[in-house]
């Protein structure tokens, strides 16, 4: 029997899929997705998502109908538990291949066996993690539950062709642990990366140098590390594109990060300032989990053993259709202390999957 879910619940986007997918393959529950991006003014599956099903399906030899762009249905029937083995997929766009590990990494993580796998697509999206927040942001926190991963950047990709590649490899786990992430402490450095390709370099340095000057004035130590690449460097994409990511990092370790992608028209310094903006709007709210990772740990809090509990600068509509899409397929208790909009204290007793 097909667990339905609603594609349109919530905020309505992609995340419903990548999520249930993942929830699917890992405790091998068919699902039935219908009004698939039904909000969106493309509505349905795009590329990238075409390619996160097929990749997590791979990896439980899954059944799969309606896996067609545009498709606003498609069932999902696991036939094994996941295995391990080395991936190749590519989305064939510029879509986000940090969004599509999404999707995948639940599922590596409770494989047989290590996984191995390479993705190609964007890996600097608008309304997408760059790759760096997946590595200094989200995989800290999940290596302390236990998971194992790396992820690697090998080359850039920007709209509209992408081309970019980012490998990623786990370890297997038997168990999470659940996590207690509920003060912030005392920040004690902010970096951060100003990166461009094919662009003049001098657009690193004024998104950087505007960053820099507003975190000082507001007393932060703040080092932003610039990267220009241009053709002769491998790790350079094939279309422009220009980007700046800033961490906060507490005494504690727990990091706060922020970004913002270049925009044609748009002066350097302002994408500068609106990081610098961003991150001071975050820190200001004195939790410890960013609004947008406060989203990506609903899936493995509710995998965890034990009671989970965090605090969130901003309880966004990502995270409630996460939280809910979550307790539908997991069964998870959860409790949410806090509205929309405003920070929030989440606590969720896991049902503590465990792989063997």
């Amino acid at each position: 029997m097909f667990i339905e879910i609603d594609g349109s619940m919530g905020e309505g986007g992609g995340q419903i899929l990548r999520n249930a997918v993942a929830l699917s393959a890992v405790l091998l529950k068919p699902v039935r997705i219908k009004n698939i991006r039904v909000k969106r003014s493309n509505p349905g599956l795009r590329p990238q998502h075409l390619t996160a099903v097929k990749a997590v399906g791979a990896l439980c030899s899954a059944e799969v109908s309606g896996l067609s762009v545009g498709s606003l249905e498609i069932f999902f029937k696991p036939s094994k538990r996941p295995q391990g083995g080395f991936l190749n997929f590519d989305a064939g766009t510029a879509g986000s291949t940090t969004l599509m590990l999404q999707s995948l990494m639940p599922t590596m993580c409770y494989a047989s066996k290590p996984v191995n796998v390479e993705l190609r697509g964007g890996t600097n999206n608008p309304m997408a993690p760059p790759v760096e927040y997946l590595q200094q942001v989200l995989l800290p926190i999940i290596e302390k539950m236990g998971g194992r991963f790396n992820v690697e950047l090998v080359k850039r990709g920007f709209y509209p062709r992408g081309g970019g590649i980012v490998r990623a490899s786990s370890i297997p786990v038997d168990v999470l642990k659940p996590l207690k992430l509920v003060e912030i402490r005392k920040v004690r450095k902010i970096s951060g990366l100003s990166y461009s390709c094919r662009l003049p370099g001098h657009i690193v340095e004024r998104m950087a140098n505007t960053a820099e000057n507003i975190l000082r004035r507001e007393g932060y130590d703040v080092e932003i590390i610039r990267e220009a690449l241009q053709p002769d460097n491998p790790r350079c994409s094939v279309d422009p594109g220009c980007g700046i990511i800033l961490l906060a990092e507490t005494e504690d370790g727990t990091v706060i990060g922020v970004d913002r992608l270049g925009e044609k028209g748009v002066p350097s310094e302002r994408i500068g300032e609106e990081a610098a903006k961003d991150l001071l709007d975050e820190l200001s709210r004195n939790a410890p989990v960013d609004k947008h990772l406060g989203d990506q740990l609903v899936i493995w809090a509710c995998l965890a053993e034990g009671i989970s509990q965090y605090r969130v600068t901003n309880l966004t509509r990502h995270t409630i259709t996460s939280l809910e899409l979550c307790r539908i397929l997991t069964n998870a208790k959860i409790k949410v202390d806090g509205v929309e909009g405003e920070p929030a204290t989440i606590t969720i007793e896991g049902i503590g999957l465990k792989r063997r």
